[in-house]
């Protein structure tokens, strides 16, 4: 693919987005983005098939974006308790964004689509997730930041708490006060006071 052909893709992909985040994912066609992109039907059926294939592009690409905020946001000299901090404070912003957020759409597309587990993105990333949490979890113990018996569990523990709160704001709200409780749970279960 050209660069002008990637630049396109692109294109498509982020304005494809911002109809996601405006829309969720059920109601979304590709009429939809053929409008928002202003571009013929042909020119959108030459990158991609169908909406399912625009919105595991938009998730691999909402992935991408996040991993690069996150690690340009980590200092050279951070500990392991620092960057636990930042991943927190990051997924409480991102928790009280009622706007310009794709869970909504996420949660709609993984309820009506049966994938197989191999292409579950989103399982990717909680998986992958964990993985970091852990890791992290297992230098803190290490360099005595953190105490835990269960890192691999305690990481999981965290991600599916963070899950339950992104659930939680898009169906009852949730409140700042209320991440914070949840956020200072986690933080004290590994021993560390903010």
């Amino acid at each position: 693919m050209g660069e002008k052909s990637t630049q396109k893709k692109r294109y498509i992909l982020e304005t494809a987005r911002k109809v996601f985040m405006e829309k969720g994912f059920k109601k979304v066609t590709m009429k939809d983005i053929v409008e928002a992109c202003d571009i013929s039907r042909g020119g959108l059926y030459l990158y991609f098939e169908s909406t399912n294939q625009i919105f595991l592009e938009v998730l691999k690409l909402e992935s991408e974006e996040a991993d690069d905020v996150f690690s340009d946001s980590i200092k050279e000299d951070a500990t392991a308790a620092d960057i636990l901090l930042l991943f927190l404070r990051e997924q409480k912003k991102e928790l009280l964004r009622r706007k310009d957020t794709l869970t909504q759409a996420i949660y709609e597309f993984y309820f009506d689509n049966s994938l197989p587990k191999k292409d579950n993105v989103l399982k990717k990333q909680f998986d992958s997730a964990v993985k970091i949490i852990e890791k992290l979890i297992e230098t803190g113990v290490e360099n005595g930041e953190f105490l835990c018996e269960d890192c691999k569990g305690t990481a999981r523990n965290i991600m599916f708490v963070l899950e339950g709160l992104k659930i939680s704001a898009q169906t009852i709200g949730i409140t700042a006060e209320a991440v914070d409780r949840e956020i200072l749970f986690i933080l004290r279960g590994l021993g560390v006071e903010e």
